[in-house]
């Protein structure tokens, strides 16, 4: 795959009320192009965005033998302190393992504006996994996981008939996402999901969760398990009732992100009106 998939949207005359960046995260075997038009949505809104191809992610299944949940860490933190610093208020989103990378940023790091965690995956428990799962735990503490590959399930986790075969016959012709899991690859994803989960106390940004009821991949446990267990005070968790996997893709798509949208907003208003409490509290000092 090539990384000329990768996106920066950036404004160049841009006025410095919206100084917000947000940094997107794809999904397992996934690439930026699933949140292409996620990004788009969120820069016509006046944010600079910007995702990147996680390690491993590509055409050759040999590359994703190779990399451990570790290197997409250090990848996702190498991309946020690059660009945090550029902004005033900044923020994380991600899809499936771009949900549980978000929250690991999120874990260790306290300048992160917000977070939002879209089908978080950190248990593969939906409904479309394979009738063989139950020798999943088997295979994964085997050398078996670097040969074995399940196909990704007919549903390509989208519920929306007409969408689901337009990303069939998109993917049939291009290289925008693998069509399988290779085994090794999920053992990386489980791996990742029980350090973040151990870790999830560490969470005090404000976050936004969304999750599908009826995700064919991570049931709605994964975002319970995230709400529950972080120190947010400032927590959000929607259930979707028509959609599975993709949100972003989609019967309630317009929704999700109109729900994002309104999170970000309202979090970037409240930084401005605490902004301009302290500058009036300054001016009110200096008079007396």
């Amino acid at each position: 795959m090539s990384y000329e998939i990768d996106f920066e949207l950036r404004h160049i005359d841009k006025d410095t009320d919206k100084n917000c960046g947000v940094l997107l995260f794809h999904g397992l075997t996934g690439s930026p192009f699933e949140m292409k038009k996620y990004g788009n949505f969120l820069y016509e809104l006046g944010f600079d965005v910007f995702c990147y191809s996680f390690p491993g992610h590509g055409e050759n299944l040999d590359d994703i033998q190779k990399v451990t949940y570790k290197d997409w860490c250090n990848f996702a933190q190498e991309k946020y302190s690059e660009l945090r610093p550029q902004y005033k208020d900044f923020f994380v989103s991600g899809l499936c393992l771009g949900a549980a990378i978000s929250l690991y940023l999120a874990e260790n790091n306290k300048d992160l504006t917000g977070l939002i965690a879209l089908s978080t995956t950190l248990f593969l428990d939906g409904f479309c996994m394979p009738k063989r799962k139950c020798l999943m735990p088997i295979a994964l503490k085997t050398i078996f996981r670097y040969f074995y590959t399940f196909p990704e399930d007919e549903c390509l986790g989208v519920k929306n008939t007409t969408t689901r075969k337009s990303l069939a016959k998109l993917m049939s012709k291009t290289t925008i996402g693998m069509d399988n899991y290779p085994l090794n690859c999920v053992y990386e994803l489980l791996s990742l999901s029980k350090f973040v989960r151990k870790n999830l106390k560490k969470v005090e940004t404000p976050i936004l969760i969304i999750h599908s009821k009826f995700d064919n991949l991570t049931s709605v446990k994964s975002a319970k398990v995230v709400y529950d267990n972080i120190s947010s005070q400032n927590k959000k968790y929607i259930e979707l009732e028509d959609s599975y996997h993709m949100v972003l893709y989609d019967n309630e798509k317009q929704f999700v992100m109109n729900s994002v949208a309104e999170f970000i907003h309202d979090l970037v208003k409240s930084d401005k009106d605490e902004s301009i409490a302290e500058k009036d509290a300054t001016l009110e000092n200096a008079c007396v």
